[in-house]
């Protein structure tokens, strides 16, 4: 057979026409072919799979014409090398070639092995990428020019790319060459396989054959005949099936219409356990047993939920009837209704629960006790609502029809405009304070009840589902309580929402329950089931009863927002009544629902922040009108007042308790002022009423006005006689009208403050905003001189200054009892910024009495200078007349009598240290501006000289009588009494 090597593959290729592939051929054939598959090799001398590569058509080497053989050699002729030279001379040349490439192929796949890379990808390395592309088409116009037309280095080098390509082509080909061998000889012992199991096939069907005729055949009959009695067997049971189902149904519709929900509970665990077991599959007669067993399941849950509906709840709409019955009769009514409180004694709990146990057991069963606790959620809350709405309707035709108040406005009831009854809303409004908080007391105690039975219906449900250990029922409800957990668990997983009974049965569930995770009985699995179910029942209980709480907030909080423009006009102790009997309402409430009622908490305190801030409000406004027509004169103090700060600051007493007594002492207009802004005629008046307040006010400080006028006219007809002074620490202040009102608006603050302790840091806001104003208003009106035109005054004397610094002094004394006492109630994190507010007042009173002291000294001042610009011409005149007069000059004693006017006015109306303080400074003011205008005069006459000398004599004698701190002797000594020595020895000798 001819060989040559193929120029496109590399290899050698047979001359013969006939070319089959090996693997197609049978083994013989194969066998036959063994030669000519070995000849393909082309070195049969080298290692088994080398590299082989074949250069392609264009560089094959040409096969040299071998030139003829000599004959040979007779034997035994010799035969030396020199004889095979020719051969080998035209042969060397290509074998030479052939072993270098053989070598190189080597080395080539060891560098790639080495590497870590195959011939593709070193030839992907060294030809463009451009021809590798999955959309490469010399067709494409860009490709064609990008190859052919712009790049002529690539043209030329396609023939190279290709020797490439086929070169690590044919070098993959020669890698795998070896696995060709191995395949045959597989195929070989496959071939020898495949004929030893036909022969065990053919043994194997003549032995099943014998087997199957000699006992196959008997056994099989025998069988026939056994499974043909089953069959027989299993009729008779199914008609005894049938049989107990149609008695089971019959007997089911008797315990559903006699209202035996266990009985029938029983009876439809035993029906769907068959159903669920397929036992009646395939009878036509019950296709409609699952949807009637559904129905009668249907109907057991609705009869159990009705009585628990009923016991729970319609049981408890007669104490509604009797509470609003006793209030009617007028009954007393206790302020926290803890003497009406709803509760059942040992023996009523007992019958209670031995109702409801067995309702409760089958909800359990059926798995329905979490969803009927949710309608008892939403029956208990809409009865909630509806008995206090109820009751109110009936408690408003009673409180309306009685007589009002003799100081409550009967022009403020609200009639619809069709002239029909007033709305619902309209009546509680129109309410007297005393009416609207008997009728808080009433909706109290009915919430009280209904809560107290809602309480009780979810100790019993708790009882049953976690403390029944002893009880004769522990059994039964713990069976329940699994199968419950069960088939809601199998529910659950069903669809993932509550589903009808009639899918799944708590007795056949059970069963399953334990097999939700794994197969057989996983008690744990069941068990964390059962603890769920336990969870989910009781959370649904506590949120029945805190829904029932949170509706009463609701109802209240709406009764309370009808009125909320009402409660802040009202007085301290009417707003107290309604706040204090809320507060103990919702503490009352909370203790039952377990949670804090945000809405009813959040209304109440707005209502308490409307109320403080429109106190505050008329009391600034009141306290603006009293400031502008205060005439700053001196009143006797009354024993009110001063019993207002000697309470007011006991660390006993809580409350001083004066903001409502109406006949205090000789309060008379003082005390009228204060509570006009608590007036009952206030109360939804709006804005006529507050211009009316004010006239009141005016007219009432008008009052005060003459009454302090006629007191410090007596005072002075009594002589020295001093008036009633307001003490504090020890110490006694004379007052003013102003000062006592500030007195009482304060303590009416601490009242606020103590009463509502969830607005201190409220309170005290507007305590800082009363002081600031007050201190303001004052110097304004004092030290600004603003009386003048407000109040009428003609001028502002050292009298009015001084009792300003006097009402000052006290308001600042006063400023840290009042911040010890309002501190008491404020939280911890407030305090410090509320500190600086307070500080800050109490520093501005401190600078504001600093700069009336410093005004009287600039009076002074201003005085002294007045006498002092006349000296020179004085002096002028004693230089050309004669000395007759032996008495100071007129300018001296002047001088004198307004400094002993001042001292006196001071002394008597304010506290020695602050007199010592003021005329300290009066003193240096006197001994520098005298000595220095005497010291710019010229004595050219000796009468001069001795006019002069004696009125520095009588000036330093009223120096001398002065008050002051000095510890000089002779006491107030300056620069006078320097000038005199230096200027006037002669003088002082004689």
């Amino acid at each position: 057979m001819d060989l040559r090597p193929s120029p496109s593959s590399g290899r050698y290729e047979s001359s013969s026409s006939t070319k089959k592939p090996y693997l197609s051929k049978s083994v013989s054939d194969a066998n036959s072919h063994n030669q000519s598959l070995a000849s393909i090799l082309n070195n049969p001398h080298a290692g088994k799979s080398d590299g082989w590569w074949w250069p392609t058509s264009s560089s094959l080497p040409v096969v040299p014409e071998f030139a003829p053989l000599n004959p040979l050699p007779k034997p035994g002729s010799d035969l030396t090398r020199t004889d095979f030279t020719p051969y080998i001379a035209s042969f060397s040349d290509p074998f030479t070639r052939f072993h270098d490439i053989q070598t190189h192929t080597k080395s080539t796949l060891l560098l790639d092995d080495q590497n870590g890379e195959n011939a593709l990808v070193a030839c992907l390395r060294e030809v463009p990428s451009l021809y590798f592309k999955e959309d490469f088409q010399l067709e494409d116009g860009a490709t064609f020019k990008s190859v052919t037309a712009e790049n002529l280095v690539v043209q030329e080098k396609l023939s190279q790319y290709l020797d490439v390509v086929e070169l690590h082509l044919v070098r993959e080909i020669s890698l795998r060459s070896s696995s060709f061998f191995e395949a045959q000889g597989q195929l070989e012992d496959l071939n020898s396989k495949i004929v030893e199991g036909c022969k065990r096939i053919r043994e194997l069907k003549e032995t099943i054959r014998l087997l199957d005729t000699n006992l196959v055949g008997p056994a099989r009959k025998l069988q026939e005949l056994n499974l043909k009695r089953s069959d027989l067997v299993a009729l008779q049971n199914k008609l005894n099936l049938i049989i107990y189902v149609n008695q089971a149904l019959s007997t089911l519709n008797l315990l559903v219409a006699s209202a035996d929900c266990a009985g029938a509970l029983d009876v439809t665990d035993d029906l769907q356990h068959l159903l669920d077991g397929d036992e009646l599959a395939g009878l036509h007669c019950f296709r409609h047993l699952r949807d009637e067993l559904a129905t009668s399941i249907d109907s057991i849950n609705s009869i159990l939920s009705a009585e628990f509906m009923r016991i729970t709840i319609q049981e408890a709409g007669n104490m509604d009837v009797a509470i609003t019955s006793k209030f009617k009769a007028r009954a007393t009514i206790a302020i926290n209704g803890e003497g009406h409180e709803a509760k059942l004694d040992e023996e009523e709990t007992s019958n209670f629960r031995d109702r409801l146990l067995p309702f409760v057991i089958g909800l359990l069963r059926t798995a329905k006790l979490p969803a009927v606790l949710r309608i008892y959620r939403d029956t208990l809350t809409a009865d909630m609502k509806t008995a206090i709405k109820t009751s109110v309707e009936e408690l408003l035709r009673v409180l309306c029809a009685q007589p009002l108040d003799s100081d409550f406005v009967a022009g403020e009831r609200v009639v619809d405009t069709d002239g029909g009854s007033s709305s619902l809303a309209s009546r509680l409004r129109s309410l007297p304070p005393e009416s609207f908080v008997q009728l808080l007391k009433a909706i109290f105690m009915i919430v009280q009840a209904h809560l107290a039975q809602a309480s009780e219906v979810k100790k019993t449900i708790e009882w049953i589902i976690c403390h029944l250990d002893d009880h004769y029922a522990a059994d039964s409800v713990a069976a329940a309580i699994a199968l419950g957990a069960a088939a809601a668990e199998t529910a659950s997983e069903a669809d993932g929402q509550i589903t009808t009974f009639s899918q799944f049965s708590p007795s056949s569930n059970f069963s399953r329950g334990f097999s939700i995770h794994e197969k057989g009985n996983d008690v744990t699995t069941m068990s964390h089931l059962s603890r769920n179910f336990r969870a989910d029942i009781l959370r649904e209980n506590t949120e029945a009863v805190f829904a029932a709480c949170d509706a009463a907030h609701g109802r209240w909080a709406k009764i309370l927002g009808v009125r909320a423009p009402i409660h802040p006009k009202l007085r301290l102790q009417e707003f107290l009544n309604i706040y204090n009997i809320t507060q103990e309402f919702i503490t009352a409430t909370e203790k039952i629902g377990g949670r804090l009622g945000y809405s009813i908490r959040g209304t109440i305190q707005s209502q308490a922040k409307a109320f403080v801030d429109f106190q505050h409000d008329s009391r600034m406004a009141k306290l603006k009108a009293i400031l502008d027509q205060e005439n700053w004169a001196e009143i006797d103090v009354p024993d009110e007042f001063q019993t207002i700060v000697t309470s007011l600051f006991c660390p006993k007493s809580g409350t001083t308790g004066h903001g409502d007594d109406d006949s205090a002492v000789t309060a008379t207009s003082q005390t009228e002022v204060v509570q006009s802004s608590s007036d009952p005629s206030m109360v939804d008046a709006g804005v006529p009423n507050m211009s009316h307040n004010t006239e009141q006010s005016d007219s009432t400080s008008t009052h005060l006005d003459s009454t302090a006028q006629s007191n410090d006219t007596n005072s002075r007809d009594r002589g020295r006689s001093n008036p009633r002074m307001l003490s504090f620490g020890g110490v006694s202040y004379h007052m003013v009208n102003c000062g006592l009102i500030l007195v009482k608006m304060l303590s009416e603050y601490i009242d606020m403050n103590n009463s509502l302790t969830g607005l201190s840091s409220e309170i005290i806001h507007r305590v800082v905003d009363i002081l600031k104003f007050f201190n303001t208003r004052t110097c304004q009106l004092v030290l600004g001189a603003g009386a003048m035109q407000v109040s009428g005054l003609k001028s502002i004397t050292s009298k009015h200054l001084a009792l300003t610094s006097q009402v000052i002094s006290f308001t600042y004394t006063i400023i840290p009892e009042i911040k010890r006492i309002l501190f008491l109630k404020v939280p911890e994190t407030h305090k410090g910024l509320l500190m600086l507010e307070v500080d800050r007042v109490a520093q501005d009173y401190k600078v504001h009495r600093d700069e009336i002291h410093s005004k009287l000294v600039q009076i002074m001042r201003e005085r002294l200078l007045v006498h002092l610009r006349s000296l020179p011409q004085i002096v002028e005149s004693w230089n050309r007349q004669e000395d007759t007069d032996s008495q100071p000059s007129q300018y001296a004693r002047s001088i004198t009598k307004e400094v002993g006017l001042l001292q006196r006015v001071l002394s008597r109306t304010l506290h020695e240290v602050d007199v010592q303080a003021i005329f300290r400074q009066v003193v240096i003011i006197f001994h520098s501006q005298i000595s220095e205008a005497f010291s710019r005069l010229d004595f050219s006459s000796q009468q001069a000289r001795q006019r002069t000398y004696r009125d520095v004599q009588h000036l330093l004698g009223c120096i001398r009588s002065l008050p002051s701190d000095s510890k000089s002797n002779p006491p107030n000594w300056g620069q006078l009494d320097e000038f005199l020595a230096q200027n006037f020895c002669a003088e002082a000798s004689q």
